[in-house]
């Protein structure tokens, strides 16, 4: 048994293989899983039922196994905060949420950067998140080459 939040095989293996600077999708229910990332993302399915994962629980096991350093929302047409986005400040308290539009957000998460994208149940609006993985600073003299 593994003792890191996060157990699931696809999304440990993907993340193996991601690096800094390379994304994953947390999708909601509505999002276009497979039109809507690049096709060589590894795609893994947690939407067994409405509500049944949701982009939350999600980022909660992701955020404990990479650091984060940049998160994209997708906001309506107003560019209003969503009651979603108060829930994803809490997960990551030490970044800004940087907003796109509907179709700027799709493009992105089109982008070859997009190495996962994860489908959840969730079924609150605006509930996609493009998380970009950071790095890990080593101590002075580990990994100097």
């Amino acid at each position: 048994m593994l003792l890191s939040k996060c157990i699931h095989p696809e999304i440990l293996e993907a993340v193996g293989k991601m690096g800094h600077g390379s994304r994953v999708l947390i999708s909601d229910g509505g999002y276009p899983h497979i039109t809507g990332s690049p096709a060589s993302a590894k795609k893994v399915w947690l939407n067994l039922m409405p509500d049944k994962l949701r982009v939350t629980d999600v980022l909660e096991a992701l955020t404990s196994i990479i650091p984060i350093e940049e998160a994209f929302v997708m906001v309506p047409p107003d560019e209003s905060d969503q009651p979603i986005f108060g829930e994803f400040k809490k997960q990551l308290p030490n970044l800004e949420l940087t907003k796109l539009q509907r179709l700027e957000f799709y493009d992105k998460a089109r982008e070859p950067d997009t190495a996962m994208i994860i489908a959840t149940g969730d079924q609150r609006n605006w509930a996609n998140l493009l998380l970009t993985m950071g790095f890990i600073k080593h101590p002075e003299g580990k990994g100097d080459y």
